[in-house]
């Protein structure tokens, strides 16, 4: 392959073609989270009452359920985007790396079904 210098030994090996992928995502996302959020508080500033019941009965409604729970995907995949690049740049023991990585998807995925299911029991129900 190459003459046993650095440069020799990976020229031609080429990119792994998965880190551009993973950067447009987080920032997808993070425009995403932006713009859901900027909704977010501007309804919350239109709302005016802050009290359980009004911000409750808001969210039953499909208009303010439906943006909500696409901020909720938006905030915990973001989220789980980030972490991943810290545990993969910074745990350099492949079975914490392994153990880390796996229980951040089972959280991420955890609590952003938790929160759908909250957010879509008030759309479904009208009651938390």
């Amino acid at each position: 392959m190459g003459n046993g210098t650095t440069i020799g030994k990976v020229r031609g090996l080429g990119s792994a073609h998965h880190g551009a992928h993973h950067w447009l995502v987080q920032r997808t996302t993070a425009i995403g989270n932006l713009v859901l959020m900027s909704w977010l508080l501007t309804s919350f500033l239109m709302l005016g009452d802050l009290s359980y019941a009004t911000v409750s009965g808001w969210l039953a409604k499909p208009i303010a359920a439906v943006p909500m729970m696409l901020l909720i995907v938006s905030l915990f995949w973001h989220a789980r985007l980030g972490l991943q690049v810290v545990i993969e740049d910074y745990v350099h023991d492949s079975g914490m790396k392994f153990a880390l990585l796996s229980a951040l998807n089972l959280i991420a995925f955890g609590a952003g079904a938790f929160a759908i299911f909250s957010v879509a029991s008030l759309a479904l129900t009208g009651a938390a």
